[in-house]
C-alpha cells in the first residue's frame, strides 16, 4: 500500500523532519581543510602505462609555453590531488605553483585543471615530462607523459 506508484504521497513531508529548508540558510561551521602542501615522503612515479599523452611545441628562444591540461575525475568522492613531475623529467617543465595541491571532483564532476610550463631556456629538442597525480585517499594515481618539442 502506497508503493511507489501511489499518487497519495505528496502530504507527507520531508524524509527527515527539520530539513525542509537546508541549502537556502545553511551555515557552514568548520568544514573540510585543505592540504596546504606535498608531503615530504611522497613519492611521484610514473606507471608502466600512462593514462594520457599530450604534446606540445615551444620555441627554444621564447619565455616558454603553457598547456592547460584537463583532468578529469576519477574517485567516488572529492579528493585531495599532489601533482608533480618525476625526478627523470626534463628540467624544463613545472606546474603553476597553485596547481600542485588541491582537492579533485568526484566522478562524473568537474575536471581539474592544472597549467603545465614548458620554459627550454634555449634549448632546442625533444623534452620527455612524466607528470604524477597523487591520490593518496584513493591509494592511486593519474600519470600523463608530455612531450614538448622545442625549435
Amino acid at each position: 500500500m502506497g508503493g511507489s506508484q501511489s499518487a497519495g504521497s505528496g502530504d507527507r513531508g520531508p524524509a527527515l523532519p527539520g530539513m525542509e529548508n537546508l541549502g537556502a540558510d545553511a551555515v557552514m561551521m568548520g568544514g573540510i581543510e585543505l592540504a596546504e602542501g606535498i608531503p615530504s615522503d611522497m613519492e611521484f612515479v610514473m606507471s608502466s602505462v600512462p593514462d594520457g599523452e599530450v604534446s606540445m611545441d615551444v620555441a627554444s628562444n621564447s619565455k616558454g609555453a603553457e598547456l592547460l591540461l584537463s583532468v578529469k575525475p576519477v574517485c567516488m568522492g572529492f579528493e585531495d590531488y599532489f601533482a608533480a613531475f618525476t625526478k627523470d623529467s626534463h628540467s624544463s617543465f613545472s606546474l603553476r605553483n597553485d596547481d600542485a595541491v588541491g582537492r579533485m571532483d568526484r566522478r562524473g564532476g568537474e575536471p581539474t585543471e592544472l597549467t603545465v610550463t614548458c620554459t627550454p631556456a634555449g634549448q632546442a629538442g625533444d623534452f620527455v615530462g612524466n607528470l604524477v597525480i597523487n591520490l593518496p585517499e584513493d591509494n592511486s594515481k593519474i600519470c600523463y607523459k608530455i612531450t614538448a618539442k622545442s625549435f
